[in-house]
């Protein structure tokens, strides 16, 4: 099944394009901006890469947050977009089950927790044990997610706090170097998920910090 995926909600911008177990071709960019200037050519990029034609992709996939209010939109935007004129299934995944799968795949760990930075002292927090999740994806206050990873138990550790986390929570816990999502694991995950007719939308873990005059909040 050939199978193209993106990334652009937190800070990497990345795309893939998988048949089976082949990776064709993938490029990943680590970057806080620029994710809508860049994906279209990097997902150009990719397909020219593979040698491949946008009629041939049997299946796409794309990261539906949390993440980046801008960022999340980007990628969903583009890969429904194309979901459209190609009439083909979109999947959606979390950033953060794709940031687990990363760090167990690296750690070779049965568990993961991902602990990424969510601002105001706040961190988003997934707990992953094998393919089942344990805490779907959350927002909450940096110490409360260690406190959630403690009683988790050891197990590796990924996302952008991964190194602060490993710091309050000691040697038991095994550090990765997965800080952002890939597309490869988005492309991996949703080839085991079943299709759907329906089109992903964005995961808000919280409102937007612009607001509107008069105090309210973007939608």
């Amino acid at each position: 099944m050939k199978i193209l995926a993106v990334d652009t909600a937190l800070g990497a911008c990345s795309a893939v394009l998988l048949d089976g177990d082949k990776v064709l071709a993938h490029i990943f960019e680590a970057m806080d901006r620029g994710h809508a200037e860049r994906l279209a050519p990097m997902v150009d990029e990719t397909m020219k890469q593979a040698g491949m034609a946008f009629a041939a992709l049997e299946r796409l996939a794309v990261t539906t947050g949390p993440g980046t209010f801008t960022g999340q939109r980007v990628g969903l935007a583009f890969m429904r977009g194309l979901r459209l004129a190609l009439r083909r299934p979109l999947t959606g995944l979390t950033t953060l089950e794709t940031i687990a799968a990363g760090a167990m795949d690296e750690t070779k760990k049965a568990k993961a927790a991902v602990i990424h930075d969510a601002r105001r002292e706040e961190a988003y927090l997934l707990l992953q044990d094998g393919e089942r999740t344990v805490q779907q994806p959350i927002v909450l206050p940096f110490q409360d997610a260690i406190q959630r990873i403690r009683a988790f138990g050891p197990c590796a550790l990924a996302g952008t706090g991964a190194a602060a986390a490993q710091e309050n929570l000691g040697g038991d816990y095994a550090l990765s170097a997965i800080r952002q999502p890939d597309a490869l694991w988005v492309a991996r995950l949703a080839q085991k998920r079943p299709t759907t007719e329906d089109a992903p939308g964005p995961l808000y873990l919280r409102a937007p910090d612009a607001k509107l005059p008069g105090g309210k909040a973007l939608v």
